[in-house]
């Protein structure tokens, strides 16, 4: 019994530790028009991952190569510094059932996407959860690298004309926009132009036409970049580009922030995941590479808690699957005006460099060459990936992710997926997912009752046959063999075994975390209330009131409201624990030591949960106050057991009719 406790007590620090990992603890905290000349960028320039050496850089030994013709100048004109807005963030310009999921603000920059923001008259309504003034939740920001330089959602970067030995950092131009065009089915798009001319003769070399294009009623938009050959030779070129990032964190956490790279492998989707340890350790390029041999590369995304920002490079024409995409790097960027790491606030993007082509002289056949883009930028919701066939086919769901603790994602998965798809259909009946929760942690208490039952019948004979233990342990210390032949007897003789105390256990703990893993992930709890005056949002703390944060000495966690769930919780967890049976104390020693996890247990979790979202502090006092429940039906049935069999009864069962029994006494051979 010793040992199962020790069992358990190291799976719930464990589990804390891993809680603790994931955040729960942190805190939030018009140009001139001037002619621009393009020349080769050197390797340090190019190397934005600064733990990175640069000798490592799988461009280095190419950049040596591209030793600039001094010859020829390549000259390009800064067009004004301009913002074009597509798609709406008001409701009042459009209708939520035909208008846009988000609005997209657009930068001459580098033809980036500086900012993504949800429509208020998205079906979901997602906002930045401020309640004294919600705004419209911005989902995509611009970042900075070290060196203070902006850096934008899918901004051309570093252009390379391999004829003329040149890398043109594009990303310092701000490109020729047209005026927002409006096409049929209410869609909008918008172009950019930068247009590479050799300085002095003016004679035109290579244009590049980026298009943006947003549609109603969709979280996708298309990208398209043309690269036209305007020269009278043949040029071989490739382009770097910034794919999504950005991506804030969802309140007070760091929320599970994570590169992501789907890929097809043996029919099915599978994935690689790059986070902000595995980039901050990276000793070479090559560990923050997105790549999965044998496998085809579908789309590379930028992920938080609850919402993605994926691109998918779409086949050439007759092909199923990308080929022209080179590399895919994760790299660690800054919000503007932060830049120094640790802070909590780094943002992640994918890096995305093309295979070079050969474009035929101008007006020839293969002087153009078009690439195309789909991105979603949206919630990470299963049933809505699952209603979609394009966001199925390529495996969106991916991006979720769950804690799955100490059980094979194989295993939690599944069970959360199923989870989620049960909540999900019991708010269709009752309109409130507090309320959903709470059913659903009976529901599952219910259907785990007869395990749990024998479990701890079980363990009230175990705790029975303590000092017959130690005795058995104490006469045998020197033979352990003997011992556990010995024990194993008592245990056969009492109807008692240890593995039946634990056995059952085991099998719960994947439900369990399943259902925990599913509440804490589910897009459909940010912004759900509970009760109208308390937990007006399941995915945050339920805080009566807040004040000045005070930090927690040793552990270092910072509180700053007075939250309730977590405290009703550890009020549960004492009396479960006052319920639970507990193996006699050998010795004043194991006594002591008993009363100490007492009072420890209904302390550690709601300290560890304490900042934690309301609805898993909901589904866990919830689980806690049914667990006290059946722990006091359980010991109720022990304990009318105990009594039957006091007075030579047996317990009813079917075969007696359902009537009391009085227990037979053994023939006397037996007992010999």
């Amino acid at each position: 019994m010793r040992y199962l406790k020790w069992i358990v007590i190291s799976f719930v620090v464990l589990c804390g530790l891993l809680v603790v990992d994931s955040g729960l603890f942190k805190k939030p905290t018009q140009g001139k028009k001037l002619p621009i000349l393009l020349q080769q960028t050197t390797t340090t320039e190019l190397n934005e991952t600064s733990n990175i050496p640069e000798a490592e850089d799988p461009n280095a030994s190419e950049n040596n190569r591209l030793q600039a013709d001094t010859s020829v100048s390549l000259d390009v004109e800064n067009a004004p510094a301009k913002t074009i807005v597509i798609g709406a963030a008001d409701p009042k310009t459009e209708d939520p059932e035909t208008g846009y999921k988000f609005q997209l603000d657009l930068s001459t920059k580098g033809a980036g996407i500086l900012k993504a923001t949800f429509s208020d008259g998205n079906d979901k309504g997602f906002d930045n959860r401020d309640y004294q003034n919600p705004q419209p939740l911005q989902i995509i920001s611009p970042m900075q690298d070290s060196r203070g330089n902006e850096i934008l959602s899918m901004m051309n970067r570093e252009f390379v004309l391999v004829d003329y030995k040149q890398q043109l950092p594009l990303q310092n131009l701000q490109w020729q926009s047209s005026d927002v065009n409006n096409l049929p089915g209410v869609s909008q798009s918008v172009s950019f132009e930068a247009l590479i001319k050799i300085k002095g003769t003016n004679e035109q070399v290579i244009k590049l036409i980026k298009t943006y294009t947003v549609h109603p009623r969709t979280y996708l938009l298309d990208c398209n970049i043309t690269i036209e050959n305007l020269s009278a030779a043949k040029q071989d070129v490739r382009f770097n580009l910034t794919g999504p990032g950005g991506l804030e964190r969802e309140g007070f956490r760091s929320d599970l922030r994570k590169i992501i790279g789907g890929f097809r492998e043996n029919d099915s989707v599978t994935r690689e995941i790059l986070n902000k340890k595995n980039i901050l350790k990276a000793k070479t390029t090559e560990d923050t590479r997105l790549t999965k041999s044998g496998a085809d590369f579908l789309w590379a995304a930028s992920v938080n808690k609850y919402f993605a920002a994926i691109v998918v490079p779409l086949p050439e024409q007759g092909q199923q699957y990308c080929a022209w995409i080179a590399d895919k790097t994760g790299h660690l960027y800054y919000p503007e005006g932060a830049k120094e790491a640790g802070t909590g606030n780094e943002m992640l993007a994918v890096n995305l460099k093309t295979e070079p082509i050969s474009l035929a002289a101008k007006d020839q056949p293969g002087s153009t060459k078009t690439y195309r883009f789909e991105m979603y930028i949206g919630p990470k919701d299963k049933s809505l990936f699952n209603k979609n066939k394009l966001y199925s086919s390529l495996g969106f769901a991916q991006t979720i992710d769950f804690m799955t603790c100490c059980c094979p994602a194989g295993i939690i998965n599944p069970l959360a997926f199923g989870i989620m798809a049960l909540m999900k259909w019991m708010y269709s009946f009752i309109p409130n997912y507090g309320v959903v929760i709470i059913i659903l942690v009976f529901l599952v208490r219910l259907v785990l009752h007869p395990i749990t039952k024998k479990s701890q019948v079980s363990m009230s004979k175990m705790s029975k046959l303590g000092p017959m233990t130690e005795e058995i342990k104490k006469k045998y210390a020197n033979n352990k063999a003997e011992m556990n032949k010995q024990l194993m007897a008592l245990y056969r003789e009492q109807g008692a075994s240890p593995i039946m105390g634990f056995l059952p256990m085991l099998i719960q703990m994947p439900i369990l975390i399943a259902l925990w893993s599913a509440i804490y992930t589910s897009i459909d709890l940010r912004g759900a209330p509970f009760l109208p005056f308390w937990i007006t949002d399941l995915s945050v703390p339920d805080a009566l009131f807040t004040f000045h944060t005070i930090t927690i000495p040793i552990i270092g966690a910072k509180i700053s409201s007075l939250n309730l769930l977590p405290i009703l919780m550890g009020v549960a967890m004492y009396f479960q624990q006052a319920l639970m049976p507990t193996q006699a104390a050998a010795n004043p020693q194991v006594a002591q030591q008993q009363k100490i996890m007492k009072i420890m247990f209904p302390i550690m979790l709601p300290v560890i949960l304490y900042n934690g979202p309301s609805g898993v502090n909901l589904y866990f006092m919830s689980s806690t106050f049914a667990g006290v429940i059946e722990q006091y039906v359980i010991r109720k049935h022990i304990r009318e057991k105990e009594e039957a069999e006091s007075k030579g009864l047996v317990a009813t069962t079917k075969k007696t009719g359902g009537k009391v029994k009085k227990k037979k006494p053994k023939p006397f051979y037996k007992n010999m």
